[in-house]
């Protein structure tokens, strides 16, 4: 398995679908970083030289921001939002969504573990 910036990338897979096990390339990212190095898209990632294995690293490592500093990002992001007691701050510390989505059903179980409500009484 081919290592780019830390992280195995399954090598029986298209390059371009391999690249999308990294966090924070989608297909669009992962299309582009095919075109700018000139790499084939339907190339199989376990055919990779060192040599273009080592130019995808110096690529996202200088124009994109992936893994754990896009993680890390994210979560400063929710951070703030909590420490300023925003509405979504306070959503997220609730384990709700916090983007409008309706909380009668579905909220239930897509945010971890079950929550009970109380039932209506007729």
């Amino acid at each position: 398995m081919p290592r780019v910036i830390g992280i195995d990338i399954p090598d029986n897979k298209r390059l371009e679908i391999s690249l999308t096990y990294i966090y924070g390339i989608g297909p669009k990212f992962a299309a582009d970083i095919c075109e700018k190095l000139n790499l084939d898209k339907d190339m199989r990632a376990h055919k990779l030289s060192q040599e273009e294995i080592s130019k995808i690293n110096s690529l996202l490592q200088s124009e994109y921001t992936v893994e754990g500093d896009l993680r890390r990002t994210t979560q400063n992001n929710i951070k703030r939002l909590i420490s300023i007691h925003s509405y979504r701050g306070q959503r997220h510390k609730a384990g709700l969504p916090a983007r409008g989505q309706r909380t009668r059903t579905n909220s239930r179980t897509r945010k971890g573990k079950r929550k009970t409500v109380a039932n209506k009484k007729a």
